[in-house]
């Protein structure tokens, strides 16, 4: 690569890394980062509704969970859905879609003049917030290989602005303007996607990948004169023609940058491999199977234990008085400890950093491993009834841990999986993830309104218990490894490794 003679060829990877992170990319890291904050806000205002709505219209405790779960049912939906989209039509239509969603959804929120409405528009908020993942897999795309994880962990960083921010917010809006102005305010974040949609480029790998060389090559073209850089010498190629070159295939059916006419062939050659193949057969082909299914249990208890601590932040102090003895309390039942949460949302400020610290050092699994059991031992003492002021280091400390589980883990998943089937897999990830979010507050919520905390810690226990053996189960590490195509491409390497 490089020498300028005609022969030369270099990959998306090889552009990328030659022209480093730059302007272009904190302009894309920009955009991607504000659809990070309006899920973190949609997900974190669930906190405050509920116990809002569940004073003015009289729910039961399985009124107000519902609250939260059809959210995640939503995003169960959305998230397999705008996967598959977005592998088939594009990383920008599939973001654009999930954001007119979420924006009108979260918007009209604010006016459900009943339960029934709250639940109807909640749940297309989730269809909506489900696309989270093409936005992550999107900017994964144009970030260079040496650095990516810990340019992965910045843009985790806005999870923790939009958490943060939320909670400030809903502690100055809900005591003045109430809920439905939180819910209001919460959407601006998706209608400032919509704004700046059109400035937003499509990924150079997934255009690749579908066989558009010349329009990939246009879009690093942009990205090397906006970071003030040269391309290198010689043709744009895919990995799948360089697995195609080592397996001595003719390089006449791999030609590109070439007429229209030669990309049709081109795309035709890329698909070979998969045809006949819908995109979850291709996760659950014997090559991706064993990453795919421990991904699964990863994202399900790892959804299942960050949303549940967010939840317990109000539910444990809510629960110590609602089983006192007192009936002093019950008035107060329902009252949210705003700075409770607005402090333990700060506890993401340092998981990110322990996320950044270790991902590339550590590596993704044992970052991740060493996280999950800590955060078992942040929460073993919360078995048994503490102090307000231990309860709230305690989850303090959880927080940190699962939230660097969280960031690390959406790292590794866009890593495991080729270009092919990204976003359909790390969606389909995230749908499991989403089934542990619906069955958290049946867990954070129910059981500690029926006073049975310690079967609600040790459950938690359990799920992040198995979540951190699952992580050191994961077949492959993928530190400082180049994406892949196809998912051929993905058993050439792994045969190579």
């Amino acid at each position: 690569m490089g020498d300028g003679s005609p022969m030369a060829t270099y990959t998306v990877d090889e552009a990328l890394t030659a022209m480093g992170f730059g302007r272009f990319q904190a302009l894309v890291l920009a955009y991607a980062g504000m659809g990070w904050i309006s899920e973190a806000m949609e997900m974190m205002l669930l906190s405050f509704i509920g116990p809002a709505v569940q004073s003015l219209w009289g729910l039961s405790a399985q009124e107000q969970s519902l609250i939260t779960s059809i959210v995640f049912a939503g995003m169960l939906v959305g998230a397999y859905s705008w996967g598959i989209v977005s592998d088939k039509h594009g990383r920008r239509k599939g973001f654009l879609i999930t954001a007119i969603v979420t924006a009108g959804g979260g918007f009209l929120s604010a006016f459900s003049p009943n339960y029934i409405w709250l639940i109807f528009l909640r749940c297309l908020v989730g269809v909506g917030l489900g696309g989270g993942p093409v936005l992550s897999s999107w900017f994964l795309e144009f970030v260079p290989a040496p650095n990516r994880g810990t340019w992965m962990v910045i843009f985790s960083a806005f999870w923790t602005v939009g958490t943060i921010f939320e909670a400030s917010l809903a502690w100055f809006v809900m005591p003045t303007l109430g809920w439905r102005w939180l819910l209001a305010l919460s959407s601006l974040p998706s209608t400032i996607l919509l704004l700046f949609y059109g400035l937003t480029p499509e990924s150079p790998r997934y255009l690749c990948m579908k066989g558009k060389m010349t329009d990939a090559h246009s879009v690093l073209k942009k990205i090397a004169r906006l970071n003030g850089t040269e391309l290198p010498s010689g043709t744009l190629v895919s990995d799948h023609h360089i697995q195609l070159h080592e397996k001595n295939i003719p390089s006449e059916d791999v030609k590109l940058l070439s007429p229209r006419r030669d990309e049709g062939e081109d795309q035709k050659s890329l698909d070979h491999s998969s045809v006949g193949l819908s995109s979850l057969s291709m996760l659950l082909s014997p090559t991706l199977l064993k990453s795919t299914l421990l991904l699964w249990v990863v994202f399900l208890g790892n959804a299942f234990s960050y949303y549940g601590l967010v939840l317990l932040t109000t539910e444990l102090s809510k629960g110590r008085n609602q089983c006192s003895s007192n009936d002093l309390y019950s008035e107060k039942s329902n009252d949210v400890s705003y700075r409770d949460v607005f402090i333990t949302s700060f506890a993401e400020l340092p998981g990110l950093v322990i996320a950044a610290a270790t991902v590339d050092k550590l590596g993704r699994k044992l970052s991740m491993s060493m996280m999950f059991f800590l955060c078992c031992i942040f929460l073993l003492p919360l078995v048994v009834d503490q102090q307000a002021g231990l309860t709230t280091a305690l989850l303090f400390g959880a927080r940190i841990c699962i939230t660097a589980t969280f960031t690390i883990i959406y790292i590794y998943a866009p890593e495991v999986y080729p270009t092919s089937v990204r976003t359909t897999g790390v969606g389909a990830a995230s749908s499991m993830g989403r089934i542990g979010g619906m069955i958290c507050p049946l867990v954070a919520v129910a059981l500690v309104h029926g006073c049975h905390q310690t079967a609600s810690i040790l459950l938690f226990e359990a799920v992040i218990l198995m979540s951190g053996i699952c992580v050191l189960l994961f077949p492959v590490e993928t530190k400082g490894r180049d994406l892949t195509d196809s998912v051929a491409t993905v058993k050439h390497i792994d045969v190579l490794e």
